[in-house]
């Protein structure tokens, strides 16, 4: 699944391209947009009209008034067409933004005060890039902390360090700012659970290996502009494989939120069944293995099956239970076939014929 990055063709005049050049920044990391950085200038005799007009070819049209880029005196004839008209017939979003103490019509909305490039208006204007969020809310915390993480992993990706408290608070406050906010509680899960559970909030359906697994997610989730809170983190075990760069921003937590800060989240089947297998005595383990075994194959979380499979088959070596030696032998060899693993599915399977089955061995 692939997305489309948006393109913005900003209008403005020759002596604002510094701001200009600012504000680009701004956007193209904390939006996820393409800007028209350069076409977007004024020639010699252009007028702001003249450049709106040749901006409909992207997807955004941002007008940047200023004294330099507005004429003395604009009549509503020469600019209307340009600036409305013609963005609405071309299906094309149109805004304006102030630099300076010019007075452009009052009637081109939505308008972005950035005289000073201030954080508040800045912010205000990729949230309307982004195509979310009401103009008129504060974009800014008040909040000295949570100001901080929205200048590392709001205004721009990154990755940053806090209390599971104060990610909640961060994720609530700029939730505007990110495609989809996403959680995980690492401690004791390993990189499969992990990864599979990352997988089943996306709505992917994963059903490679670990390796294959891992390299989907990092290609789907950093092109987008996700925020991913780890809870239960601990510093120099966190799987690198998670820790997705591109567009993503990732927030790490060494605690967690009690369960009952947790309305909302849906339960994960399978997940109880992993967390629950190793300590469980031999008979549930059985029959959770068995579970684990089902929920995750019709999830397609193949690499979660094939690691509880393999937690199963240990168990039962070390009980000498040829029964659950062959069950968890064969799941493990259809697993590695569907990978296309058929040199390691099929000494597998001799091996569990030749130790755990009753079949026949034939001697060709």
């Amino acid at each position: 699944m692939q997305t489309l990055t948006p393109a913005l063709f900003p209008c403005y005049a020759p002596a604002d391209r510094p701001a200009v050049e600012f504000i680009r920044g701004f956007l193209e990391r904390g939006a996820r947009v393409r800007v028209f950085f350069e076409e977007g200038e004024l020639r010699e005799g252009q007028t702001l009209a003249d450049k709106a007009s040749e901006g409909l070819v992207a997807d955004l049209l941002l007008v940047l008034f200023s004294r330099a880029s507005m004429p003395s005196r604009w009549p509503r004839a020469e600019w209307e067409d340009a600036l409305v008209n013609g963005p609405s017939a071309a299906g094309v979003r149109v805004a304006f933004a102030r630099l300076d103490d010019c007075v452009p019509p009052q009637v081109l909305r939505p308008r972005f005060e950035l005289a000073g490039l201030p954080l508040e208006g800045l912010r205000s204007l990729k949230r309307w890039v982004r195509g979310g969020g009401t103009l008129t809310e504060r974009a800014v915390s008040s909040g000295g902390d949570l100001e901080v993480l929205g200048i590392a992993l709001a205004d721009r990706p990154g990755r940053e360090w806090t209390s599971a408290a104060m990610a909640a608070q961060f994720a609530h406050a700029f939730r505007q700012d990110f495609d989809h906010v996403l959680h995980l509680r690492c401690g004791t899960r390993s990189l499969a659970a992990l990864a599979g559970r990352l997988g089943r909030q996306l709505g992917l359906r994963l059903e490679g290996d670990l390796e294959c697994h891992c390299r989907k997610l990092a290609a789907f989730c950093s092109e987008r502009r996700f925020l991913l809170v780890m809870e239960d983190a601990a510093a120099g075990a966190v799987p690198e494989e998670l820790l997705f760069s591109g567009c993503c921003s990732v927030l790490l937590c060494p605690d967690s939120l009690p369960p009952e800060e947790r309305p909302g989240e849906p339960p994960d089947p399978l997940d109880q069944v992993q967390l629950a297998f190793a300590a469980a005595a031999w008979p549930e383990q059985c029959s959770l293995a068995r579970t684990g075994c089902r929920l995750a194959r019709d999830e397609g979380r193949l690499a979660e099956c094939y690691e509880l499979m393999r937690q199963w088959h240990a168990a039962a070596q070390a009980r000498a239970d040829r029964m659950a030696l062959d069950e968890s032998a064969r799941e493990m060899v259809w697993i590695l076939e569907a990978w296309g693993r058929d040199d390691e599915a099929r000494a597998l399977d001799y091996r569990r014929i030749a130790e755990y089955s009753d079949q026949l061995l034939l001697p060709f």
